[in-house]
This record gives structure tokens, sequence and C-alpha cells, in this order.
């Protein structure tokens, strides 16, 4: 039977293309969709704000962020993130926060939908709270790194026009 199918494809091309564009898209969808399943371990580390971020006061916008996740069932992750952000305002330079969020993946395609609160503290004078939500998406690199591009927005609960932030991060996750 291999032996038929191999010769049909040596002298249909087109044939050949079809067959093996099945293939990986079946190896695809088996790799990611092995990757949320319940029990899965996930750590990340991310670059956020890259000056792609805007609120009211800030002028320059880089942070780093740490991730640790669990999930509890196929396609839903429970998180824990640490962040620190330097912007070139000059009266609240550096923030820091400890969050705990959530996402959810959509259909085993790596697209996440999240949403999240941190506690934000900054200097001695500086205490907010910010909810937000955030879509990415998980790019598997192999079967357990991936490359995660995320658009993201926070709430200020203390000063809306000045501390809400609408921004894009990139991320390196491991799915253990």
């Amino acid at each position: 039977m291999a032996r038929v199918i191999f010769i049909i494809m040596k002298y249909n091309t087109n044939l050949m293309k079809k067959f093996l564009t099945i293939i990986a898209a079946m190896l695809i969808s088996m790799t990611a969709s092995a990757q949320f399943e319940q029990g899965k371990v996930y750590v990340s580390g991310s670059l956020t704000g890259l000056n792609l971020s805007y609120n009211g006061l800030d002028k320059l916008n880089v942070g780093i962020q740490t991730q640790a996740g669990y999930m509890i069932e196929d396609n839903m992750m429970f998180l824990g993130t640490v962040s620190y952000q330097h912007n070139g305002n000059e009266t609240v330079s550096d923030f820091s926060s400890l969050g705990l969020g959530a996402r959810y993946y959509i259909v085993q395609n790596g697209i996440y939908l999240g949403a999240n609160v941190k506690f934000v503290h900054a200097y001695h004078n500086y205490n907010d709270v910010m909810p937000g939500v955030e879509v990415g998406y998980a790019y598997f690199l192999s079967r357990t790194v991936t490359v995660e591009p995320a658009i993201y927005y926070d709430q200020s609960l203390k000063d809306h026009s000045n501390y809400s932030t609408i921004g894009f991060k990139i991320g390196l996750g491991i799915y253990l």
C-alpha cells in the first residue's frame, strides 16, 4: 500500500504538495493541543512596553515581567505575575507590581484571552490596583518553547487619565 502511494505521489507533484500540507497541519495541531492540557506548568519572561505603550505621563516606557502558571483544566491557566516598569516621568519613574490572572486558550490554536489584576507600587507615595485584559498568541518554536506577542490594557483605579495603559509585549514561554 505504501509503495502504491509513493509511486502515485512521485509522478503527481500537486498530490504530493497536498499530502505534505495535510501532514504538516496535523503535526502542528497535535503539538499545540498537547501543550494546553490540564496539569501543565508554565513559566515566562516578557519585555513589556517596548516604547509602544501609551499613557498620559510616560516618555520612555520599558519593563520586564515574569509569570508562572498552572493549567487547572484543558485550555484554562491561572497565573502569578511579578513585573518592573521604568518610564521617563520625573515624578513616578519606576513601578513594581504583583498580580494574579487567568488565560483561556481558544480552540487549541495558541490564541489566548487573559484577565488579571495587579497591585502597583511606585516610590513610597503611589499605590494602585489595576485590572487588565490581554489578547495574545502562543507561537510554538518547539514542543515546549513559545514566543508570545500580546496586546494589553491595564485600567488604573486611582488615576485613569494618567496611568491606564494600552501596550504591546513580547515574551518567551516554556510549557512543562
